[in-house]
């Protein structure tokens, strides 16, 4: 029997390691190894998570639909769709990813891995990739069962409207890590009498200014901006109108 080099070897405990955490078995390897590799410790760019990501975002964007369809059949589209907004955006494909350890089974380049925090991105991009590796080797049942122990969870919190106070800490986290910068919210503009205002604020990161939002109070309508600028950071449709 061949003794596994010590690169081998660590790369075996890695795969092993992100099995425990899922509880699924790979029948291929390969497509485990291939969801925890980033392009920095990659081959070439097909041998790492970028494809399996793709799939996986649309992979897990569908069940999650499907289970907000299901478990609140009395919730319009628009309600349905802030929740859904919340939970599979990447902030939260991040914060999943790290309480779940993930970080600790990526296989980075050596830059990469000297670093003592790892990007927002990076967490989000595994998230998505294990869940086309668990899709493409058991099929639709195993990925239900990972999405479900997972996102369910904050599917619940998001329903109950308790991680909408998390915007604003969630996007200076976003900030300061990808932009080294802290948010600053603008007042835009106000309407109705004194008794029953309505305020429009803007979140800008770095000079750059995000989609208004508005709330009954300055309070509300600066977490609606955060959660607006933290869509359009992702490439997502803020959730919240500007008019």
């Amino acid at each position: 029997m061949t003794e596994l080099s010590s690169p081998e070897a660590e790369q075996q405990a890695k795969l092993a390691r992100c099995e425990s955490i899922v509880s699924y078995r790979f029948q291929d390897q390969s497509l485990l190894l291939g969801a925890l590799t980033h392009a920095s410790g990659a081959e070439h760019r097909l041998a790492s998570n970028e494809r399996l990501e793709f799939l996986g975002d649309a992979i897990l964007g569908g069940i999650v639909c499907e289970l907000l369809y299901r478990r609140f059949p009395d919730y319009l589209e628009g309600d349905l769709t802030k929740i859904k907004s919340v939970v599979v955006s990447r902030v939260s494909c991040a914060k999943l990813s790290e309480s779940l350890g993930f970080q600790a089974c990526l296989i980075l380049g050596k830059g990469m891995a000297q670093n003592s925090e790892l990007p927002a991105s990076l967490l989000a991009d595994v998230f998505e990739a294990l869940v086309a590796a668990i899709y493409l080797d058991g099929g639709d049942i195993e990925v239900r069962r990972f999405i479900e122990e997972t996102v369910g969870p904050e599917i619940e919190l998001a329903a109950a409207g308790e991680l909408e106070g998390n915007y604003k800490s969630q996007l200076q986290q976003l900030a300061q890590r990808e932009f080294g910068s802290t948010p600053i919210y603008q007042l835009m503009d106000e309407k109705g009498p004194d008794h029953a205002k309505c305020f429009q604020v803007a979140a800008q990161v770095g000079g750059l200014r995000y989609e208004p939002a508005w709330g009954k109070n300055k309070k509300e309508a600066e977490q609606r901006a955060a959660s607006n600028a933290l869509s359009e950071i992702e490439d997502e449709l803020p959730p919240f109108a500007s008019n």
